[in-house]
């Protein structure tokens, strides 16, 4: 492994992310070409925790810029705070300040809502690290706006100019693939998959994110979550969900799996009613043994 890999990959450890090569040369590229860097993959598995990671090895802020449908221009980038302006005008009333004064007045950076997309191309010092999570959950015209936005790294204002990236941000796109994404985007960017982990880095992040749990029930846990994952389901439990059961186990004392207490908190890990059906069918014909195999 190149050193430099290895140097980040010990960084995002250090950082509390169980990381591979994979992951870590993504992050790496994307630093040092300063592309953004699209992560997909199943919900759950991580995609977020890469950004809030690279910010915590890096000493710099993550913004956030949370996608949804409807979510337009003035939400990611800037609005006027309308109700200080509206103050200002009426305290100004009385002034002998001219119409054209007045407007400039208000509409300056005082009034500037910064937005999360204004925050990281407006920010001096260290680059922060742009956020942009769930982008397939925006609308096709948004996806389109960013693109713009991404590829030049400022944004014009009317009232004020056009604010250029001193120290453009370092930027991460999630995305469950809800929706295909433009191939315009896709070029723009390079690119990561992160599919469910594997047994052993299962086990591994369990026993990181759950301090106490002990290594037997770890990794009956990763078992029990790798073999339920071959199951046909609506929601495929990721890596968050075995976080979940995990805590939960403990939480309750628990140093092995058994059917009851699998039963018992089933609703850590499957949030679907039919899916709960079909694994208790599985349940039914084989047992426990189909999920956890007796060597653990």
């Amino acid at each position: 492994m190149r050193a430099e890999i290895r140097k980040i990959q010990e960084m995002m450890e250090g950082a509390d992310y169980v990381t591979d090569a994979a992951i870590a040369t993504s992050v790496h590229l994307a630093m040092a070409l300063k592309k953004p860097l699209l992560i997909e993959g199943h919900a759950g598995v991580g995609k977020t925790e890469v950004a809030k990671v690279m910010s915590r090895m890096l000493a710099t802020n993550l913004i956030r810029l949370q996608c949804y449908e409807g979510l337009d221009a003035a939400q990611a980038l800037y609005e006027w705070n309308y109700p200080k302006q509206l103050l200002h005008i009426k305290l100004e009333e009385s002034t002998e300040h001219s119409l054209e004064q007045k407007e400039a007045a208000i509409f300056s950076e005082p009034f500037l809502i910064r937005r999360p997309l204004l925050q990281a191309i407006s920010q001096d010092g260290r680059p922060p690290v742009l956020l942009i999570d769930e982008i397939d959950r925006s609308d096709v015209e948004f996806e389109a706006f960013l693109l713009e936005v991404l590829s030049d790294f400022q944004v014009t204002i009317p009232e004020i100019g056009t604010i250029r990236a001193t120290v453009p941000p370092y930027v991460i796109l999630t995305s469950n693939r809800s929706r295909e994404l433009s191939d315009a985007l896709r070029r723009r960017c390079l690119y990561l998959w992160v599919d469910f982990p594997g047994f052993e880095k299962e086990v591994r992040i369990v026993l990181r994110k759950v301090p106490g749990v002990n290594e037997r029930l770890a990794r009956q846990i990763s078992r029990f979550m790798e073999n339920l994952r071959t199951v046909r389901l609506a929601k495929v439990p990721g890596v968050a969900e075995t976080l979940d059961w995990a805590q939960a186990l403990y939480s309750l004392h628990a140093d092995h799996l058994d059917e009851e207490l699998v039963a018992e908190t089933l609703g850590c890990v499957l949030k679907d009613a039919d899916d709960v059906k079909r694994f208790k069918r599985e349940l039914g014909s084989a047992g426990l043994k189909r999920f956890v195999p007796a060597e653990g």
